[in-house]
């Protein structure tokens, strides 16, 4: 059979998230190749042992003959079909080495961009990103069909015993705690710990905020602190997280790493991070939402309110929940503008459920999540009917369920 090319030019927990996606392919029998940016080539062979990866320079100035080459040497490959999961110039460009009729997600076409009947689908359901109602790796993943099963992606999650896993920051800062609410937040979670251990991890960007965490925390945990920011190569950095008990983490590669590896996850989320779109995949995670009313924000544009979902990852409230609920050892409620959720499955994929807070906009992503899965040919088990107004918004591209078919006739 053809071998298929998935075109993964983003960053390190976007490779991370492709792999439900990667696993589906892997099931139809058909070689599959990955292409990735050059400095995520050691993380894509740690990761996906089975895939043939090939690699460019997306996110540094490229080597224009290292790039010819290695696009030719993928053109040349005759692949049955091509997934292109980012929008960007250069996945664009890249699509134009092959039939657009084979391509999937965005290309090029006659010189125009051309959205996939699929991307453009879940752009629809995303407009409204409050309401947003899959998580990216299923959104990936339902390219193929069938997809890969959710729970086998990632091992359930137990601690290791290793002590806990700091990351400092996401690319953004928006979405990240500062250091002195970080260091209340790591102290109410030791309890929950088997080995008094503090790792703290992140890149030589993130090792000022390392320094100032550690000051702020108590000499006799300070003395348990290994700052690892800037110094690990990806294999140090995985063979350190598959040991720990858990990862406090906003929205981040390493949060996605952790969940690969089975490891616990407690994740931080405000600013424009979602959980429902890029939560941690697998079950045994803890994600703590910001959910003010203004949230999710985009996080290009300036805060237009003093970055209030900050406010409630301060309150004596939240840490006495980040320290205790999770162990089953304290009940309460979290403070006002903050929603504690599990991850889980259903059959569309996985999902995150409330278990204390309000859960703003759960109706409505239910009944975006319910029609999903039925288009899909999925029962995911959702009670709640579609409105019709609803079905004709996301069915603006009446080509998508032959297009669904056709996929699936071309693999039996």
């Amino acid at each position: 059979m053809k071998p298929v090319l998935v075109t993964q030019l983003a960053r390190f927990g976007d490779l991370v998230q492709t792999k439900r996606l990667l696993l589906g392919l892997r099931a139809t029998g058909r070689a599959v190749y990955l292409l990735v940016d050059a400095s995520l080539e050691r993380l894509a062979r740690l990761l996906y042992p089975w895939l043939d990866v090939h690699v460019i320079n997306a996110h540094s100035p490229p080597d224009p003959l290292a790039l010819r080459r290695a696009l030719e040497d993928l053109s040349g490959k005759g692949f049955h079909r091509v997934y292109n999961l980012n929008f960007s110039g250069l996945n664009m460009a890249t699509s134009t080495l092959f039939d657009p009729d084979i391509v999937r997600g965005y290309k090029l076409d006659q010189g125009q961009p051309v959205r996939d009947p699929w991307t453009g689908m879940a752009l629809r359901w995303t407009g409204n990103r409050r309401l947003g109602a899959l998580n990216l790796e299923d959104f990936w993943a339902g390219f193929v069909w069938p997809m890969a099963p959710g729970p086998e992606v990632n091992p359930d999650a137990v601690p290791k015993g290793g002590g806990l896993g700091v990351a400092m920051a996401g690319r953004h800062a928006r979405r990240s705690l500062p250091p002195d609410m970080l260091a209340s937040v790591v102290q109410a979670m030791l309890p929950m710990l088997d080995t008094p251990k503090i790792y703290l991890l992140g890149t030589a960007a993130e090792r000022s905020a390392a320094r100032e965490l550690t000051v702020r925390l108590p000499p006799r945990v300070a003395d348990t602190v290994v700052d690892l920011t800037g110094r690990t190569g990806w294999q140090e950095l995985a063979d350190t997280v598959a040991g720990l008990d858990r990862v406090l983490t906003p929205d981040t590669g390493v949060m996605h790493l952790a969940a690969h590896l089975g490891v616990p996850v407690t994740a931080t989320f405000l600013s424009s991070a979602w959980c429902h779109e890029t939560g941690p995949y697998g079950r045994g995670h803890t994600v703590w939402q910001a959910v003010h009313e203004c949230a999710p924000c985009l996080e290009s544009a300036p805060c237009p309110c003093g970055q209030a979902c900050l406010e409630p990852f301060r309150r004596r409230e939240f840490l006495r929940l980040v320290g205790g609920l999770e162990g089953g050892r304290f009940a309460g409620d979290p403070p006002p503008g903050l929603t504690g959720y599990h991850t889980d499955f259903d059959a569309l994929g996985v999902t995150c459920k409330a278990f204390t807070g309000q859960d703003p906009g759960r109706g409505e992503r239910l009944r975006v999540r319910g029609f999903i899965a039925r288009h899909l040919g999925i029962e995911a088990g959702h009670a709640v009917p579609v409105a019709p107004d609803l079905a004709e918004t996301l069915l603006a591209d009446p080509d998508f369920m032959l297009h669904k078919h056709q996929t699936l006739l071309e693999i039996l």
